[in-house]
């Protein structure tokens, strides 16, 4: 869909809500599987579920030093009448056990070893007494099952160890090498061509200015966002404000990336060429998202890889990315949904005006459980600095009241 409608030399557009373009701007791209080692597996996207070889932990085992008994024979046990246990050995760690559980009897076993036959429980050495030689005085009952865990308490044999679609955490890691799976199949990092424009910007490493340059400051700050939505950025350098030579560099792009993010060449204006270069390359979907700040956006499907115009503005931009752009990169990694970012409650220190229809970013920082909106120009990258995270005043609404609670998203 175009929303574009060139007029008298002018670009109009219909803003679209930020829940619409993450309902509907759902390009179908994908990255390529490739086989990735465990050391390495880290917040990547498994293709497919991970099933389990073999049941966890594949035996019955102790989960608290103690005895291993008959949970029979420990029925009415109490301080003032405990029951009278025969010790019929002991068992040790990293072998299988060489004596079993007698009726009347048991054995002392320690945290994580193997439950020795004829047991179906373990009294805690807290509620043991030796009072002679050979025999164990249990001042507790125990039920069936106390104190150990079944042989697939843990992953029966066949289940799924880790999810497709969901990016793998710490945990995820230890059950893959508690189960010997030492490498799967997982979704490439895609790759994520960040395009600047501007006949005003020069690189980083520009060592004087002259009057009317800037540099490039929003390639790297987008650089280190893409990393954090698991994607690898590729700067694809700076391009003048000139519509052929941009639509030049977009195609070299778009022919080796998995998405594509033009920084600072969205605005509507007599130099803005950025509309013009990707409605020859693909479709736009839409130019101008119904939020504050970075209302003029651009979405765009080039044959498939997803494209995004960001404002000139560096924390525009970097807001715009943070909420629309990394979530496509998660997607292109095969990830249903992003993973949740850290938030925390917090009380409103005063009052936030917002239009209705429209959804507002606001920075805060975050003091003994109050959030202080910052406020200043979005040329501004300062602002994003000296923030501990943001707030949303939601589309519906008209503002926020000084005092009420509000969620804030915390910036890692």
């Amino acid at each position: 869909m175009n929303s574009l409608d060139h007029r008298a030399g002018r670009e109009f557009f219909t803003a679209r809500t930020v829940s619409d373009a993450l309902a509907g701007f759902r390009p179908a791209r994908r990255t390529a599987v490739e086989p990735v080692a465990l050391a390495d597996l880290l917040r990547r996207v498994p293709a497919a579920e991970v099933p389990a070889p073999g049941a966890l932990p594949g035996f019955p085992r102790s989960t608290v030093d103690g005895y291993a008994v008959r949970s029979a024979d420990t029925y009415g046990a109490s301080e003032g009448l405990p029951s009278y246990l025969d010790l019929a050995g002991s068992v040790r760690m990293g072998t299988a056990p060489e004596v079993a559980v007698p009726p009347g009897g048991c054995v002392y076993i320690p945290t994580g070893a193997v439950l020795p036959a004829g047991a179906d429980a373990v009294v805690m050495v807290e509620f043991t007494a030796q009072t002679m030689p050979g025999t164990i005085e249990v001042t507790r009952p125990v039920a069936p099952g106390a104190g150990l865990v079944r042989a697939d308490e843990d992953v029966a044999e066949g289940a799924v160890l880790v999810p497709a679609g969901r990016p793998l955490r710490a945990p995820d890691l230890g059950l893959l090498a508690a189960a010997g799976v030492t490498e799967v199949p997982v979704h490439a990092r895609p790759r994520v061509a960040i395009v600047s424009t501007g006949d005003e910007v020069v690189p980083p490493s520009t060592p004087a200015l002259t009057a009317g340059q800037v540099r490039d400051a929003t390639a790297s700050a987008l650089a280190g966002l893409v990393r954090d939505a698991g994607g690898e950025p590729v700067l694809a350098g700076i391009v003048p404000d000139d519509r052929e030579a941009l639509e030049k560099t977009l195609r070299v792009a778009l022919a080796d990336a998995d998405m594509v993010v033009v920084s600072a060449g969205s605005s509507v204006g007599a130099r803005d060429e950025t509309a013009g270069a990707v409605a020859a390359l693909g479709e736009i979907w839409c130019h101008g998202l119904a939020i504050k700040p970075g209302k003029p956006t651009l979405l765009a499907d080039c044959g498939g890889v997803p494209l995004i115009g960001l404002p000139g503005n560096p924390l525009s931009a970097l807001v715009v990315f943070r909420l629309v752009g990394a979530p496509l990169v998660w997607r292109l990694a095969g990830c249903g949904a992003p993973p949740p970012e850290p938030s925390t409650r917090a009380r409103l220190s005063r009052d936030l005006a917002s239009a209705a229809g429209r959804l507002d970013v606001v920075q805060v920082t975050v003091r003994d459980g109050v959030a202080e909106p910052l406020f200043g120009p979005s040329a501004l990258l300062s602002v994003l600095t000296r923030a501990d995270g943001f707030l949303i005043v939601p589309e519906a609404a008209t503002g926020l009241d000084g005092g009420s609670e509000v969620t804030v998203t915390l910036y890692r």
